[in-house]
């Protein structure tokens, strides 16, 4: 995830807050768009969509929609830049009818300002993946957990943890659909690699954002989503909390990548599709990338194992696109018949497969093959969100990702670490 320089959580709140005491009928009496317009009988959505991979399915869905409901069109607006933008929007009373949002700390900040539609007692929940909401749920940035409400519906599921070259394990006798289940066998499996002469990580850290991957995967099962509340309220510090995966990622970085560990992501995916190295400590978006340079490519994916209990082991999985409508739209039976629509299990599983992620249904397809090595583990609501989600986007995580295994420095790294987190708690507004 790339940092967000935006303005400060507090400042972002009394805005949203202020912004959100002008209702939507004003906003239409200046002439403004963003509630939706009707005209002859004919309503407009405004769709906010945020995700550009996935731009051109989105923009051909509301066409099919349209076409089944003429009386609705549906206005798509694909941004470039989803946060910075739908803020702007927000604050100039242009609240968008229906949106797709990445699920993250911003998505949590803006359901905590009461910008998006609750839909915890809606019948569709019940049919929905329980870990899937419960990630939307935990999100929403307040210390009061009767709060944590659904402001949205998982929309499609991603995961983080490595992908596998099946051809380059076999040949070195390795089973890639038996991979390691704890962090002993992790390092052992390394092990054997590196001494075949093979190598056993594809490091990509000229891009350090890549780096946030590995730390997610290991954090998911090493620190429980509530801790975030401790480091919140002062209890504790990214010392007790990312002690332990900072010298995981040193020990993997420092003795088991490629001699030059500084590629990019785009020669990190080339590289494994080419057998070039056994593993990709990447989430599942990765995959499509691989498969558009090797559509051949034989591929599986994995959970991270973390400690050496095979039975505690989480699957570091997010709700990459969650779907909600905005709380104060005039079209609410319009904005629903589309979201009900795109929720269809038709649609939902195209877009899986387009986008090589998991349903958010209890049932979960996969829409690749390769994800089936971790099915079990939605299957079983063995999730937990990715550890970065809970921390503000305006931190460069990255950056202090790429100096620890750079140096092996951890004491610098959890320093800076809760450095940064202190000067924006200081900030806040309370």
């Amino acid at each position: 995830m790339k940092p967000d320089s935006t303005t400060s959580v507090g400042k972002f709140r009394r805005i949203v807050y202020r912004a959100l005491t002008a209702t939507c009928a004003i906003a239409l009496t200046a002439g403004l768009a963003g509630c939706g317009n009707s005209t002859a009988g004919t309503v407009t959505l405004d769709f906010f969509q945020f995700k550009a991979e996935a731009a051109d399915w989105f923009t051909a869905k509301a066409k099919e929609f349209e076409k089944t409901h003429p009386s609705i069109k549906v206005n798509v607006n694909n941004s470039s830049d989803a946060t910075t933008d739908l803020r702007t929007r927000l604050v100039k009373n242009r609240e968008p009818d229906v949106i797709t949002i990445n699920g993250d700390i911003n998505f949590g900040m803006l359901a905590e300002a009461g910008v998006f539609h609750d839909f915890t007692d809606d019948d569709i929940v019940d049919e929905l993946n329980p870990g899937m909401v419960n990630i939307a749920k935990s999100l929403v940035q307040t210390n009061d957990e009767s709060k944590k409400r659904l402001y949205g519906l998982p929309y499609a599921g991603n995961a983080s943890g490595y992908i596998i070259n099946a051809d380059v394990w076999e040949e070195a006798g390795e089973d890639p659909d038996n991979p390691p289940q704890t962090w002993s066998e992790f390092i052992d499996l390394l092990q054997r690699f590196k001494s075949k002469g093979i190598v056993p990580i594809e490091a990509s850290t000229a891009d350090p954002w890549t780096l946030q991957a590995p730390l997610a995967s290991l954090n998911s099962t090493l620190v429980p989503e509530s801790e975030y509340l401790s480091l919140k309220d002062g209890s504790k510090k990214f010392s007790d909390l990312w002690g332990t995966v900072s010298d995981q990622l040193v020990e993997i970085y420092q003795n088991y990548t490629q001699k030059n560990p500084a590629v990019t992501y785009q020669q990190a995916t080339q590289d494994l599709a080419a057998g070039k190295a056994a593993i990709l400590p990447l989430g599942t978006y990765a995959i499509p990338q691989i498969r558009l340079i090797n559509s051949d490519a034989n591929l599986r994916f994995a959970q991270m194992p973390a400690t050496d209990d095979a039975s505690e082991q989480q699957l570091t999985a997010g709700d990459d696109v969650i779907l909600t409508m905005g709380a104060h739209t005039k079209h609410e039976k319009e904005a629903r018949e589309f979201i009900d629509f795109l929720m269809n299990d038709e649609n939902i599983k195209d877009y899986s497969k387009q986008q090589s992620a998991f349903t958010p249904y209890k049932d979960t397809y996969v829409g690749d093959e390769a994800l089936n090595g971790v099915l079990d583990f939605y299957q079983a609501g063995k999730l937990a969100d990715f550890c970065d989600h809970y921390v503000p986007a305006s931190i460069n995580i990255a950056g202090f990702l790429q100096t620890l295994v750079q140096s092996g420095n951890t004491e610098k790294f959890l320093n800076s670490m809760q450095s940064e987190y202190d000067k924006i708690e200081a900030r806040n507004f309370r």
